[in-house]
């Protein structure tokens, strides 16, 4: 059976990939797959999740076998089939290539195609460029020249065209009591 896969990107409006690959395949043929498709480097820590319809993570399959407990199941990408996993349509799955700053790409089984099999992983649709692969730490720490709101610019905090006396102050009024009594409920 070939599975389509669709992959997005949160960081990416325009970025799909679509890769088919046989249900036998294993998790690491479908990582490499995946790094092919993005041309990304295979030096980073990374991992799928089985997910369920809202994305809530569920099973773990790791590039690496972790120390667990053995009441949980570990699940490896060379040793875990695909269809060991996943076997419906609709099924969705993250793929955690950055574990520094959780960035994943988005998987969906968009369709499953029986009676046919692949030798190697097709990336049927290419769109759009992907996230870079790393986050650049030094380039996100670097301000700009000037003040704060100069380098920012006027619209970072909100509408310039803000107006106060346009606030509806009557929306807000009790506000404060509740507040106070979530506050009196809730602390320790």
């Amino acid at each position: 059976m070939i599975y389509r896969f669709m992959i997005v990107s949160n960081e990416a409006d325009d970025f799909v990939r679509e890769i088919q690959i046989d249900s036998e395949a294993t998790f690491l043929d479908f990582h490499k797959a995946i790094l092919k498709a993005v041309n990304y480097v295979d030096d980073q820590m990374c991992s799928f999740f089985v997910c369920d319809e809202d994305w809530n993570k569920e099973t773990e399959i790791t590039r690496v076998e972790m120390d667990t407990s053995s009441e949980e199941d570990n699940y490896t990408m060379e040793a875990t089939h695909l269809e060991d996993l996943i076997e419906d349509e609709g099924q969705r799955l993250l793929y955690v290539f950055d574990f520094m700053t959780e960035r994943a790409f988005f998987i969906e089984l968009r369709e499953t195609i029986p009676n046919k099999s692949l030798k190697e992983a097709v990336c049927s649709r290419s769109n759009g460029n992907p996230p870079a692969q790393n986050v650049d730490f030094d380039k996100m720490a670097e301000v700009p020249k000037g003040t704060t709101e100069e380098a920012l610019g006027e619209n970072f905090y909100g509408d310039s065209e803000y107006d106060e006396d346009e606030l509806d102050h009557e929306g807000f009024e009790g506000l404060d009591n509740i507040a106070d009594d979530y506050y009196e409920e809730n602390r320790y």
